[in-house]
Protein backbone atom coordinates (compact mmCIF):
# COMPACT_ATOMS: atom_id res chain seq x y z
CA UNK A 1 0.00 0.00 0.00
CA UNK A 2 1.43 3.57 -0.36
CA UNK A 3 1.91 6.05 1.85
CA UNK A 4 -1.14 8.14 0.61
CA UNK A 5 -3.58 5.22 1.27
CA UNK A 6 -2.09 4.84 4.94
CA UNK A 7 -2.59 8.24 5.43
CA UNK A 8 -6.21 7.96 4.45
CA UNK A 9 -7.01 4.23 6.72
CA UNK A 10 -5.40 7.16 9.81
CA UNK A 11 -8.17 9.66 8.86
CA UNK A 12 -10.92 7.03 8.61
CA UNK A 13 -9.67 5.65 11.67
CA UNK A 14 -9.22 2.29 10.27
CA UNK A 15 -7.35 -0.04 12.26
CA UNK A 16 -5.85 -1.39 9.30
CA UNK A 17 -3.58 1.37 9.18
CA UNK A 18 -1.10 0.36 11.76
CA UNK A 19 -0.89 -3.18 9.92
CA UNK A 20 -0.05 -1.18 7.50
CA UNK A 21 2.45 1.05 9.17
CA UNK A 22 3.55 -1.72 10.43
CA UNK A 23 4.16 -4.18 7.47
CA UNK A 24 5.66 -1.23 5.53
CA UNK A 25 7.62 0.78 8.13
CA UNK A 26 8.18 -1.61 10.96
CA UNK A 27 11.62 -2.30 10.16
CA UNK A 28 12.98 0.89 9.32
CA UNK A 29 11.76 2.23 12.61
CA UNK A 30 13.06 -0.39 14.38
CA UNK A 31 15.91 -0.05 13.09
CA UNK A 32 16.38 3.46 14.12
CA UNK A 33 15.46 2.50 17.71
CA UNK A 34 17.45 -0.10 18.11
CA UNK A 35 20.61 2.14 17.15
CA UNK A 36 19.78 3.84 19.63
CA UNK A 37 18.80 2.06 22.36
CA UNK A 38 20.95 -1.52 21.26
CA UNK A 39 17.94 -3.63 23.24
CA UNK A 40 15.52 -5.32 20.63
CA UNK A 41 12.64 -5.80 23.31
CA UNK A 42 12.47 -2.08 23.93
CA UNK A 43 12.60 -0.82 20.54
CA UNK A 44 9.93 -2.47 19.64
CA UNK A 45 7.82 -1.24 22.72
CA UNK A 46 9.38 2.57 21.47
CA UNK A 47 7.87 1.46 17.85
CA UNK A 48 4.43 -0.16 19.54
CA UNK A 49 4.31 3.72 21.29
CA UNK A 50 5.37 5.20 18.22
CA UNK A 51 2.37 3.66 15.88
CA UNK A 52 -0.36 5.19 19.03
CA UNK A 53 1.21 8.56 18.47
CA UNK A 54 0.81 8.33 14.68
CA UNK A 55 -3.04 7.39 15.74
CA UNK A 56 -3.08 10.23 17.51
CA UNK A 57 -1.29 12.49 15.21
CA UNK A 58 -3.38 11.85 11.97
CA UNK A 59 -5.80 13.82 11.94
CA UNK A 60 -5.45 16.64 12.51
CA UNK A 61 -1.88 16.24 10.57
CA UNK A 62 -1.33 14.69 7.44
CA UNK A 63 2.14 13.87 7.00
CA UNK A 64 3.32 14.54 3.37
CA UNK A 65 6.58 12.09 4.08
CA UNK A 66 5.08 9.59 6.17
CA UNK A 67 8.64 7.66 6.24
CA UNK A 68 10.23 10.71 7.79
CA UNK A 69 7.07 11.37 10.30
CA UNK A 70 7.18 8.06 11.58
CA UNK A 71 10.92 8.04 11.99
CA UNK A 72 11.18 11.29 13.71
CA UNK A 73 8.45 10.29 16.22
CA UNK A 74 10.23 6.34 16.73
CA UNK A 75 13.53 8.17 16.85
CA UNK A 76 11.99 10.83 19.86
CA UNK A 77 10.69 8.06 21.84
CA UNK A 78 13.65 5.97 21.73
CA UNK A 79 15.80 9.02 22.63
CA UNK A 80 13.71 10.07 25.64
CA UNK A 81 13.73 6.57 26.54
CA UNK A 82 17.36 6.22 26.21
CA UNK A 83 17.27 9.34 28.77
CA UNK A 84 14.88 7.70 31.08
CA UNK A 85 17.11 4.40 31.33
CA UNK A 86 20.18 6.27 31.80
CA UNK A 87 18.70 8.14 34.06
CA UNK A 88 17.93 5.18 35.91
CA UNK A 89 22.28 3.71 35.72
CA UNK A 90 19.99 1.01 33.82
CA UNK A 91 20.74 2.62 29.96
CA UNK A 92 23.64 1.67 27.44
CA UNK A 93 24.81 1.90 23.87
CA UNK A 94 25.93 4.36 21.51
CA UNK A 95 23.89 7.34 22.12
CA UNK A 96 26.43 8.82 25.09
CA UNK A 97 28.57 8.61 22.26
CA UNK A 98 27.04 10.16 19.40
CA UNK A 99 26.08 13.24 21.75
CA UNK A 100 29.87 13.47 22.70
CA UNK A 101 30.99 13.41 19.12
CA UNK A 102 28.97 16.15 18.93
CA UNK A 103 29.01 18.53 21.44
CA UNK A 104 31.90 20.50 20.12
CA UNK A 105 29.71 21.56 16.89
CA UNK A 106 25.93 21.86 18.27
CA UNK A 107 24.69 24.39 21.18
CA UNK A 108 23.83 23.00 24.87
CA UNK A 109 19.74 22.76 25.06
CA UNK A 110 20.17 25.77 27.53
CA UNK A 111 22.25 27.90 25.60
CA UNK A 112 20.11 27.51 22.12
CA UNK A 113 16.63 28.34 24.43
CA UNK A 114 18.16 32.08 25.64
CA UNK A 115 20.04 32.41 22.51
CA UNK A 116 18.16 31.14 19.65
CA UNK A 117 14.97 29.68 18.30
CA UNK A 118 15.30 25.90 17.60
CA UNK A 119 14.24 27.02 13.58
CA UNK A 120 17.01 28.90 13.08
CA UNK A 121 19.51 25.86 14.09
CA UNK A 122 17.39 23.47 12.44
CA UNK A 123 17.68 25.91 8.93
CA UNK A 124 21.54 26.11 9.45
CA UNK A 125 22.21 22.72 9.70
CA UNK A 126 20.41 22.12 6.56
CA UNK A 127 22.00 24.67 4.61
CA UNK A 128 25.56 23.36 5.51
CA UNK A 129 24.04 19.94 5.02
CA UNK A 130 23.07 20.80 1.58
CA UNK A 131 26.27 21.94 0.73
CA UNK A 132 27.76 18.46 1.50
CA UNK A 133 29.18 16.22 -1.27
CA UNK A 134 26.30 13.07 -1.14
CA UNK A 135 28.72 10.70 0.42
CA UNK A 136 29.49 13.27 3.28
CA UNK A 137 25.79 13.99 3.66
CA UNK A 138 25.15 10.06 3.94
CA UNK A 139 27.34 9.58 6.40
CA UNK A 140 26.40 12.81 8.95
CA UNK A 141 23.15 11.79 8.52
CA UNK A 142 23.29 7.53 9.14
CA UNK A 143 25.72 8.18 11.96
CA UNK A 144 24.27 10.82 14.07
CA UNK A 145 19.98 10.51 12.32
CA UNK A 146 20.09 6.92 12.73
CA UNK A 147 22.72 6.28 15.14
CA UNK A 148 24.52 3.67 13.04
CA UNK A 149 27.58 2.41 13.74
CA UNK A 150 31.15 3.61 11.94
CA UNK A 151 30.97 -0.04 10.42
CA UNK A 152 27.74 0.31 9.25
CA UNK A 153 28.34 4.08 7.21
CA UNK A 154 32.04 2.52 6.53
CA UNK A 155 29.30 0.27 4.24
CA UNK A 156 27.24 2.57 3.34
CA UNK A 157 29.49 4.74 1.82
CA UNK A 158 32.48 2.71 0.81
CA UNK A 159 35.32 3.82 3.10
CA UNK A 160 37.51 2.02 5.72
CA UNK A 161 35.79 2.56 9.68
CA UNK A 162 39.28 4.58 10.34
CA UNK A 163 38.35 7.09 6.93
CA UNK A 164 34.50 7.32 8.28
CA UNK A 165 36.09 8.39 11.67
CA UNK A 166 38.16 10.83 9.66
CA UNK A 167 35.48 11.63 7.93
CA UNK A 168 33.29 12.52 10.70
CA UNK A 169 35.87 14.55 12.51
CA UNK A 170 36.20 16.95 9.84
CA UNK A 171 32.47 17.07 9.50
CA UNK A 172 32.16 18.02 12.87
CA UNK A 173 34.50 20.65 12.38
CA UNK A 174 33.44 22.00 9.40
CA UNK A 175 29.57 21.83 11.06
CA UNK A 176 31.17 23.86 14.03
CA UNK A 177 32.31 26.41 11.64
CA UNK A 178 29.58 26.90 9.54
CA UNK A 179 27.65 27.12 13.31
CA UNK A 180 30.05 30.15 14.39
CA UNK A 181 29.82 32.02 11.10
CA UNK A 182 25.89 32.09 11.07
CA UNK A 183 26.26 33.49 14.53
CA UNK A 184 25.31 30.56 16.47
CA UNK A 185 26.78 30.17 20.25
CA UNK A 186 28.23 27.01 20.43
Amino acid sequence: MDDSGIVDLFWARNQDAIAETDKKYGPYCRQISYNILRSAQDADECVNDAWLKAWNAMPPQRPQKLQAFLGKIVRNLSLDRWDRDRAGKRGGGQTALLLSELSDCVPAPQTVEKALDDAAITAAISAWLRQQTPKNRVAFVRRYWYADTTAQVARQVGLTEGGVKSLLHRLRESLRNHLEQEGIVL
